[in-house]
């Protein structure tokens, strides 16, 4: 079988599915992805197929100065932005995407849950496909606070109230991405969306988050799935890293992502908090900031423009993160805690649910200062705590299944063609007929 792969080309994005499409390829499938020029590398380099599309509006960098801009913003300013890039890249794969997979003899996609649209390509040209959250769950439901915000869950009334209001100003906020996949769904004669989760996979939906780091859920439906992770150092091509300039002294790595990693003004914060402690702080700048053109940092930490991160968090005693999905998973699958200082997109919501956790501390941007982060660092370090909760959410990760139950789940979605049921027997059987 042909699989294609749609999802951001953006690193956090890349990381999720191509190890999943490495692992459907060694199953004796083809694997392709479709996508922006800037995922080329990446993909070829993971030994899977590309199909490129939007070269004109896209071409090869485009991303790059995409995510320089995003990485100067924050909160409501980095949501509007990322919604003016989703739509975009929205209506290009609606309208160069299906000619793209037709040609390819795909049979089959995986679509990334942030990638707007890709289900209705899905559907316009009649190919089964299943919906990957690479990011924080988006499903919406009334107990669960809208994924950008840092509202802590609470099933009462008022809180749902609050949801509510959260849902309807997001609504308004992602309106243009909206118009523009309600506009094909017109022009194909595809049926409308009458909610937002209509939009994702009636076969199948998976999330690399374990289900003890999502608040509690009652509406997700029973062909929803939470695998755990599927990170490997084999799908990422190797970072040098100069190994011999680590100390053995306890190690506190320190990550703003690759999209948001030019607050300059975090890093020395992170560093000055660090100072002092019988610790080695790494700080990886996600690329945009050579590490040259910081000022002395205090406590003279190891700074890398990129850092071999599965590799350091299997050494790592604390990660100090912006909490992007990605790194929190990898820093909880080797029972690491966090301090988080989430800065937009899903982040605030991924931090609050570290905090429900009780695998770490959130210090809010518009809050961070030394004091603040110096007693938060500290407090995970010594209170025995948040290691505990964050070795639980490990025992959970093992637990999950990984790549191999996702791979199981897809496997028979696209084999039967029919819902693949968290439960079994006549009780999902009933969730479905009532569904």
């Amino acid at each position: 079988m042909h699989f294609g792969l749609l999802c951001p080309a953006l690193t956090g994005h890349l990381n999720t599915l191509l190890p999943l499409g490495q692992a459907l390829q060694k199953s004796g499938h083809r694997v392709t992805l479709v996508g922006l020029l800037d995922a080329e590398p990446t993909t070829l380099a993971a030994g899977l197929e590309f199909r490129p599309i939007a070269e004109a509006k896209r071409p090869a960098g485009a991303m790059a100065e995409l995510t320089a801009q995003a990485s100067t913003l924050s909160g409501r300013a980095a949501l509007r932005y990322a919604v003016k890039v989703f739509q975009q890249d929205a209506a290009l794969l609606l309208r160069e995407a299906p000619a793209v997979i037709k040609a390819a003899g795909i049979d089959a996609l995986l679509i990334d849950q942030t990638s707007r649209g890709g289900g209705t390509v899905a559907e316009f040209l009649n190919l089964p496909f299943i919906t990957l959250c690479s990011a924080l769950v988006l499903n919406r439901e009334p107990t669960i606070p809208p994924f950008n915000t840092s509202w802590r869950y609470h099933p009462a009334w008022w809180a749902q109230l609050r949801n509510r209001l959260g849902y309807g100003l997001l609504s308004r906020v992602t309106q243009p991405i909206t118009a523009v996949v309600a506009e094909y769904r017109r022009t194909w004669n595809l049926p409308p969306h009458s909610h937002s989760n209509d939009a994702y996979s009636q076969l199948a939906q998976i999330s690399q988050q374990p289900a003890e780091l999502e608040f509690p859920r009652q509406q997700l439906p029973p062909w929803f799935h939470f695998t755990g992770p599927y990170h490997g150092a084999g799908s990422r091509e190797p970072i040098p890293f100069p190994w011999e300039k680590l100390t053995g002294q306890p190690l506190i790595y320190a990550s703003m992502g690759t999209v948001l990693g030019r607050f300059k003004g975090v890093f020395q914060q992170i560093a000055t908090a660090c100072e002092g402690l019988d610790a080695q702080l790494v700080i990886s700048l996600g690329g945009p900031i050579p590490p040259e053109t910081l000022p002395t940092l205090p406590g003279a930490p190891l700074v890398v423009s990129y850092a071999p991160q599965l590799e350091l968090l299997r050494r790592a005693a604390l990660t100090i993160t912006h909490a992007g999905m990605n790194t929190t998973l990898e820093s909880l699958s080797n029972g690491v805690p966090l301090v988080a200082i989430p800065i937009a997109n899903d982040q605030p919501g991924v931090a609050a649910r570290v905090a429900w956790t009780g695998a770490g501390v959130v210090v809010p941007l518009k809050r961070l200062r030394v004091p603040r982060l110096r007693q938060a660092i500290a407090q995970v370090l010594t209170h025995n705590s948040y290691r505990k909760h964050a070795r639980r959410l490990q025992t959970a990760i093992q637990r999950a299944g990984g790549v191999d139950q996702a791979v199981e789940i897809i496997m028979q979605a696209v084999s039967t063609g029919k819902p693949v049921l968290k439960e079994t027997g006549p009780q999902a059987q009933a969730k479905l007929s009532r569904g």
